[in-house]
């Protein structure tokens, strides 16, 4: 807290020295809008007049994430360290200010904030507060106020909040690389590999920007080294099928079959077999 009031004392200070120049959109021009709207990510901005845009992203995870941005159109030039309070806007007269958090603006980097701080923020707005960053301006001493307007929040705020619950359970960290298992008896996935080929199939379907499926089919050496080929190339191809057959470009896929090569386990126990008949995903930009 002495950290806030020693701010607002030298915003206070100084405004007779210098100005304080206070960029936020007006009532009739405040625009909210959602970017994107997807299961893979959800975008809502905010045009700030003459400095830049505020950007809240959430994307599809394990967990819920929200991640806070301040685009500026002039980078800052040094390592300025800035803090932002909830401001009462002009019709909402005697509400005090709240703290949001800190954060440090570095040479020629946007500004940002963590999860945390950006829930407050949209709480703020929410409300009908107005989220503001305060800063000394590295080209003069003029103290700066950059303010995000509750005005025409709240309709595109739901349409945030219903991105936000349609975003998949798992993102593409959790899909980027996976192993697959085939059962002993017979040599059909797993229940939980064919859930993780489930998962893999809907991220693509939904992001064509992933170029590449890379399949690699390994099994034990239970048997012949040629049997072994055999049964690696023909569960690589029911794998491309079952990719193609769901929407998958095949020229996407890329599967090779391995046989009985590189063991990661011993062959001469159950779960080391176990481990041995595998595939590999590995899914590519």
């Amino acid at each position: 807290m002495i950290r806030w009031t020693g701010l607002l004392v030298l915003l206070m200070s100084t405004a007779a020295q210098a100005g304080i120049r206070n960029y936020v959109a007006p009532i009739e021009g405040s625009l909210w809008q959602m970017e994107q709207s997807s299961p893979l990510q959800c975008v809502l901005s905010h045009e700030i007049p003459r400095y830049g845009k505020a950007v809240f992203v959430s994307r599809a995870s394990k967990q819920l994430n929200l991640h806070f941005t301040l685009e500026m159109r002039r980078k800052p030039d040094v390592t300025t360290e800035a803090w932002v309070r909830s401001i009462a806007p002009a019709w909402r007269p005697g509400v005090p200010p709240r703290d949001i958090g800190a954060l440090t603006y570095y040479r020629h980097f946007n500004g940002e904030l963590p999860k945390q701080e950006a829930w407050l923020m949209l709480t703020e707005l929410e409300q009908g507060m107005q989220p503001t960053f305060f800063y000394q301006d590295w080209y003069s001493p003029d103290q700066v106020a950059v303010g995000l307007s509750s005005a025409n929040f709240a309709p595109t705020y739901r349409d945030f909040v219903n991105c936000l619950d349609s975003l998949l359970p798992f993102g593409y960290e959790d899909i980027a690389f996976s192993v697959l298992h085939y059962q002993q008896k017979d040599g059909e996935l797993t229940r939980e590999s064919k859930r993780r080929v489930d998962q893999i199939i809907q991220y693509l379907q939904l992001d064509p920007a992933v170029e590449l499926v890379l399949t690699d089919t390994y099994t034990d050496n239970h048997r012949s080294k040629a049997t072994n080929q055999a049964i690696t190339e023909q569960q690589a191809n029911t794998l491309r099928s079952y990719l193609v057959q769901s929407g998958i470009s095949e020229e996407r896929i890329i599967a090779t079959a391995h046989g009985e090569q590189r063991h990661i386990a011993n062959n001469r126990t159950t779960r080391g077999r176990d481990l041995n008949r595998r595939v590999v995903v590995r899914v590519e930009y």
